[in-house]
């Protein structure tokens, strides 16, 4: 308990909220020229990865944001820790700064003497960026519920289901009941049960914090984090091949039923088949997720692009619209992604019928 004390109240320190001064010339341009808005930047600003988790800007131009840890790793200076207030809007520190343009946009840079980015010494990044600590909360979250599911079990045995217990286990048995038993079968599923049902919790919690504006850990884009959903399938992809059998192997380099003279056509194929399918699951999820956060941050600009109140109410009409959508997206892509992980392991595992 003690150490769970203390990871909550470090992560409160680490996103203490901040805030900055406009820099000199954004006051000084203020109220001569009316910036005109520009909703690709701001939707991509919104579901992209980032250091600072960017709240609000008051009327003076201070821009309120919650700065996350910055830990790099460079040949000649070593490790660096401090705070990514240091690096915002175009500042630089230590010799580093956020790129704002061109390929390493939004990634950290080295800065040579001449203030250009040296893109041949880019230092290690390691740090917590939003769509970190986005995963952290999520898995914070996802053992508060199943560490309570297991000490309500160990009070109560199997019984009735009461409190946390009837909320999680019918997703738990559907799960267990429609996913893992009819695609790798009776005899086999409990082995892969622990990661069909982690992979599924996991995009499940994500999701739906995704769904949630503020405040922070919440409105991180983890599982509209292609890099994310990249782990993910690779993860799919390496217990779906170390689980393959004698069968599985037989089938990808020598089919049954195959000519000979056929065969080496067919082998590049099924050795591409097995790439593609973790790739299939990548682009979906990634896909899908992010799809859903442009098309209702789109409707909200629309009240910005026309500069009118009376567009408001239909956007934000459609925006409801959109989040009960998206809501049971939310659902829909943790269930497929684990219904097609459980399928991809079910070839891999099935036995050779004669």
């Amino acid at each position: 308990m003690k150490t769970f004390r203390f990871v909550v109240v470090s992560v409160l320190l680490l996103l203490t909220p901040a805030t900055l001064p406009a820099s000199e010339p954004e006051l000084e341009g203020h109220g001569e020229t009316e910036e005109q808005f520009d909703a690709g930047t701001f939707i991509l600003d919104h579901i992209s990865d980032s250091h600072e988790w960017h709240l609000y800007t008051k009327k003076n131009g201070e821009h309120v944001a919650v700065y996350l840890p910055v830990i790099l790793y460079s040949r000649e200076r070593g490790f660096d820790f401090f705070s990514s207030k240091k690096l915002a809007h175009g500042h630089e520190y230590l010799g580093y700064r956020i790129e704002e343009e061109g390929d390493l946009k939004g990634k950290i840079v080295s800065v040579n003497e001449a203030g250009e980015a040296d893109e041949l010494n880019l230092p290690f990044d390691f740090s917590i960026t939003k769509a970190v600590v986005g995963m952290l909360a999520s898995a914070i979250i996802g053992l508060v519920l199943f560490i309570s599911l297991a000490r309500s079990y160990k009070k109560t045995g199997i019984s009735h289901p009461k409190g946390i217990q009837s909320f999680l286990e019918p997703i738990i048995l559907f799960v267990r009941d429609d996913i893992a038993i009819p695609n790798i079968g009776l005899h086999k599923y409990e082995k892969y049960m622990p990661y069909l049902l982690t992979a599924f919790f996991f995009i499940l919690i994500n999701n739906l914090m995704g769904l949630i504006p503020v405040p922070p850990p919440f409105g991180a884009n983890v599982t509209g984090n292609i890099a994310v959903t990249l782990v993910l399938a690779t993860c799919t992809f390496i217990i779906t091949q170390f689980s393959g059998n004698k069968a599985y192997w037989k089938h990808i380099f020598a089919a049954p039923g195959v000519p000979f003279w056929l065969l080496p056509i067919m082998i590049p194929v099924e050795i591409i088949g097995i790439f593609s399918k973790p790739f299939a699951l990548m682009i979906r999820l990634f896909a899908n997720i992010t799809a859903g956060h442009i098309i209702v941050l789109s409707l909200i600009c629309l009240i910005f692009i026309f500069n009118s109140l009376a567009v408001a109410p239909i956007s934000m009409f459609f925006v409801v619209f959109m989040d009960f959508l998206e809501l049971l997206v939310a659902f829909l892509q943790a269930y497929i992604f684990t219904l097609l992980s459980a399928l991809f392991i079910s070839l891999a595992v099935a036995e050779e019928h004669h």
